[in-house]
């Protein structure tokens, strides 16, 4: 068991609260990990929700970690103690998905990453009363010192790239490159579409560069992340609140080859199909609530799909995005703004307000045993 100084989410309308948190050691194919930042996403304010139950409060959320192996349960062998890692989501491992090499689609993703618990409904920690507290949030709950992972959950990374930036590889930035290079995969001679320039979107477009695409059009509200965007790889950006958006985005040609969806938002999402041209792909990874609604026969030589985590293996993807940004051909450190711990909710507030495209929450230094 190791206590942890962790954020503590108790009502959905409350701040985040700093407390120390008692975590069990490590399970079967468990890890326990020293966090040395975490990422904020999007995802996280379903924390806020209420749509996860009434028993999902209170919470230690975060699922964008970076930090070294300290501890490992039985049957563990991929990682050991002193590793840097970076957390992504978690799988089962032994489904036709996750099998055949595409954990995204595992049969279980939804158990393992969104109840917050682990498969057999446990938890992993203890508030100070020794009441349990949410804290397997996609298998990994790290807004705190210390997190409890799966196996599955850790990609190993060079010991010399800084930890501090590394977190939002595990979910955001991973979301965004992924679905562009295992999914949509633009090529010399591809046009591609992406709407709203967050974490996600703006990884996108430095990703469809990366791939040769040879029109990359970003698509935002926010004049400076229009800017942003031409200045990561965007050929032509697009002001969102165009009342006309599709004709604008599709501009004088016969459509895009592909689009991608970061907002959730159901004119957006209509419009990411429209500007298609035939044959054409649309993905869409907006965490949101809204619905798509197109009549069948719109689809017409389109291909539309909703894509988790970048649908490919963060075990090949993460590495290979470290060694990228290490040639300078994937400045995601662009993005990240650094924030201590116990400014968690400002960092939030700056996320919503668009004042910061990626927060990472860096974690207090940890006491060694007999100090302090």
């Amino acid at each position: 068991m190791v206590t942890s100084r962790s954020a503590v989410l108790r009502a959905p309308d409350a701040p985040y609260l700093l407390e120390d948190v008692e975590l069990d050691a490590p399970g079967p194919d468990e890890a326990l990990v020293r966090v040395v930042a975490c990422g904020i996403c999007h995802t996280d304010d379903f924390g806020r929700s209420g749509l996860l139950g009434e028993h999902f409060l209170p919470a230690v959320l975060g699922h964008e970690a970076s930090g070294v192996v300290e501890e490992v349960g039985p049957g563990v062998t991929h990682v050991r103690p002193g590793d840097h890692v970076v957390l992504t989501f978690d799988a089962c491992g032994t489904c036709t998905a996750c099998v055949s090499a595409n954990p995204t689609c595992c049969s279980e993703f939804e158990l393992r990453n969104l109840t917050g618990a682990r498969p057999d409904g446990s938890q992993a920690a203890r508030d100070g009363t020794g009441a349990p507290l949410t804290s397997r949030w996609f298998g990994q709950s790290a807004f705190g010192q210390y997190a409890v992972a799966t196996a599955r959950n850790l990609v190993t990374v060079p010991d010399d790239v800084p930890l501090e930036l590394l977190g939002p590889l595990g979910c955001g930035i991973q979301t965004g490159a992924g679905t562009v290079l295992n999914v949509l995969r633009p090529g010399p001679g591809c046009s591609i579409a992406v709407f709203g320039t967050g974490a996600v979107g703006l990884s996108a477009v430095m990703a469809a560069k990366l791939a040769g695409a040879d029109e990359i059009v970003a698509v935002d509200i926010r004049p400076q992340r229009r800017e942003l965007a031409l200045e990561l790889g965007a050929t032509r950006v697009v002001d969102g609140g165009d009342p006309a958006l599709a004709v604008a985005v599709r501009g004088d040609g016969p459509g895009l080859d592909c689009t991608f969806d970061t907002t959730g938002l159901a004119a957006v999402m209509t419009a990411a199909v429209e500007v298609l041209r035939r044959p054409g792909t649309a993905a869409l990874a907006g965490a949101g609530l809204e619905l798509l609604t197109v009549h069948p026969a719109f689809l017409a030589g389109k291909t539309v799909t909703y894509v988790y985590e970048g649908g490919g293996l963060p075990r090949v993807l993460i590495p290979q995005l470290v060694e990228w940004w290490r040639a300078g051909r994937f400045p995601f450190d662009r993005l990240v703004r650094t924030y201590p711990l116990a400014a968690i909710n400002e960092a939030e507030a700056d996320a919503q307000a668009g004042r910061t495209v990626k927060p990472v929450l860096l974690m207090p230094p940890v006491t060694p045993p007999g100090e302090g």
